[in-house]
């Protein structure tokens, strides 16, 4: 990400500019940040297109298309206005290199995370073909990777396939030489057949790091694809025997993207995802990345001069990984009662000492050489906070430093949810503190509450599994993943697990508390035999079903009051 030049705009609609993520043909990507806090990529086409009324009524066709887009790796679209001077669109943000950005720098993904890309690229463009819609430009720089899985983005040139003419110009392709499928270079036309063309180049070009048509000009790459057949070098067993129907030539013997992510993942992306997708290098990368954006962000709420400078990859990066959780809001005073926007009867807790972050001061993250040093094959993390007194010595200015240093070894290393927020907390530790959460943990008020005898209703029982944020939705703590059983009051209805961005597992013990149609509560106790850098105390936990989604909402401040909103699994 680099700094706004002085003749970028600051702010687009509703949206206050931070800084660029990027740019290419179409325009300009900036991360920009909501009145709400929200982090978003707002993309502003160029000057020049806005001229263009064909662009335009293309661009307004694409964006009503791509709204309609939800699926759990696609990037989500929050805000547009095609009718604007200079048309623009915004989406979610979320950290994380393109794939291409991967590779260049650090070379082919080992098999275990090309299996996770696949199957949660399959999955998203059978979200997307359900609505009628073909991508049409699935590419390696259309696809972001990030600690919560991989990402589709870049519906621009996704367009609806039923009844309506088509807007390119006569003779004119869409897409990505290398990456296109024969029929789109030929003409005929594009169906879903052709993302799943494509989705088989992208595979192959994350596990060798390279195209499968390799050239050096677009006509030898367009040829290529047409004519010859691909090159999946290292690519072997189920993963090449996909990547190869995949990319056969004719569209009608291709398998859907439904095939294909269950071939890859009988059990669901998800499933992969949760174990740990990412190598150590790329963990390490968007870390960093996501601290300073954080940083960033709160160095701009305090009117504080961001001082971003470059970040190790500059490509547009959009996605769901950092708005759609419901978020607790910081606390002024004593612990408010009022749910997020959206989710009924969410209890809030905030965490102590976070009542001052917005006079945080922008956190330096160090570059690799100023990492603490690590043995071969192991990871450490290193985390610091200073607090120094507020101006007029009101509140606090707290500046974090995280340095994160992987080998190229990677083994398993576990720091828990409490160990990464706990820099970002007060001095205190984040010890809950106030009236409210020490009434939320005795008996008595777990007592007056229950209801029916303990009988949890059916629409919280099953596997759950979704990713979770703390401090207020403002840092991405990884996957938690909770069993409700049947159970009466006073026992134990399931377990949560909890996964972190660095394949940290901390088990916790639900013990059922109370009970309604609208909420359950529970104690949250660690389970023996979790590692030092879980949370041993007991906490108290709140399941709530809202539209077909379980929201998890603890008043653990020790782990910066976590929210997890959860699918059901199926499992």
């Amino acid at each position: 990400m680099q700094p706004l030049a002085g003749d970028e705009p600051t702010a687009i609609g509703p949206y206050r500019l931070l800084g660029r993520l990027g740019s290419g043909g179409m325009g300009r990507v900036y991360l920009g940040r909501s009145a709400g806090g929200r982090s978003v990529a707002v993309k502003i086409v160029h000057p020049h297109f806005a001229l263009d009324e064909e662009f335009r009524a293309r661009f307004r066709r694409e964006v009503a298309a791509a709204r309609r887009v939800g699926g759990a790796w696609t990037a989500p679209v929050l805000d547009a206005d095609p009718d604007a001077p200079v048309p623009w669109v915004a989406t979610a943000y979320a950290a994380g290199p393109s794939l291409t950005a991967a590779v260049t720098d650090g070379g082919p993904l080992p098999a275990h995370t090309v299996r996770a890309l696949g199957a949660g690229l399959a999955e998203a463009l059978v979200a997307v073909h359900e609505l009628g819609l073909v991508h049409r430009d699935v590419k390696p720089s259309n696809v972001l990777l990030t600690l919560d899985g991989p990402l589709l983005i870049d519906f621009g040139i996704a367009r609806a396939t039923d009844g309506t003419a088509s807007l390119t110009s006569s003779g004119v392709s869409i897409g990505s030489p290398g990456y296109m499928s024969p029929e789109q270079i030929l003409g005929k036309g594009a169906t879903g057949a052709a993302d799943v063309f494509s989705l088989g180049a992208v595979l192959a070009y994350a596990a060798n790091g390279e195209p499968p048509f390799p050239g050096d000009s677009s006509a030898a790459l367009l040829y290529k694809v047409v004519h010859e057949e691909p090159e999946l070098g290292v690519l072997s067993g189920d993963l090449r025997e996909v990547a190869e129907a995949c990319l056969t030539k004719e569209a009608g013997r291709r398998p859907g993207p439904a095939e294909v992510a269950r071939r890859l993942a009988p059990e669901g992306a998800a499933r992969l995802v949760a174990g740990g997708w990412l190598p150590g290098t790329l963990v390490e990368r968007v870390s960093r990345s996501a601290v300073e954006v954080l940083n960033l962000e709160v160095a701009e709420a305090a009117g504080v001069g961001a001082q971003s400078g470059p970040v190790e990859f500059g490509t547009p990066s959009v996605g769901g990984e950092f708005g759609p959780a419901p978020t607790i809001p910081p606390a002024v005073g004593p612990a408010p009662t009022v749910p997020p926007a959206g989710v009924p009867d969410l209890p809030t807790v905030p965490p102590a000492g976070v009542s001052d972050l917005p006079t945080m001061a922008p956190a330096v993250v160090p570059e690799p050489r100023d990492a603490v040093p690590s043995a071969p094959g192991k990871v450490s993390v290193s985390v610091a906070a200073t607090a120094v007194p507020g101006e007029n010595g009101r509140g606090r200015r707290v500046s974090c430093t995280v340095a994160l240093s992987v080998a190229a070894a990677l083994a398993v290393v576990t720091v828990g949810v409490g160990f990464l927020v706990k820099p970002f907390l007060g001095s205190d530790g984040g010890a809950a503190s106030s009236d409210s959460g020490a009434a939320a943990k005795s008996p008595s008020a777990s007592a007056s509450s229950a209801s029916g005898g303990g009988v949890i209703p059916a629409a919280y029982l099953g596997t759950w599994q979704g990713s979770a944020t703390a401090l207020s939705g403002n840092l991405p703590i990884g996957t938690f993943r909770v069993t409700v059983e049947q159970a009466a009051v006073g026992k134990e209805l399931g377990r949560l697990r909890q996964t972190d961005q660095l394949g940290g597992v901390c088990t916790d013990i639900l013990t059922l508390r109370s009970v309604t149609a609208t909420r359950l509560v529970a104690s949250s106790t660690g389970a023996k035999g979790n590692h030092e850098g879980c949370d041993p105390a007991t906490n108290t936990v709140y399941l709530t079903p809202s539209h077909g989604e379980l929201v998890y909402t603890s008043d653990s401040s020790a782990e910066g009051n976590p929210v997890a909103v959860m699918s059901k699994t199926g499992d």
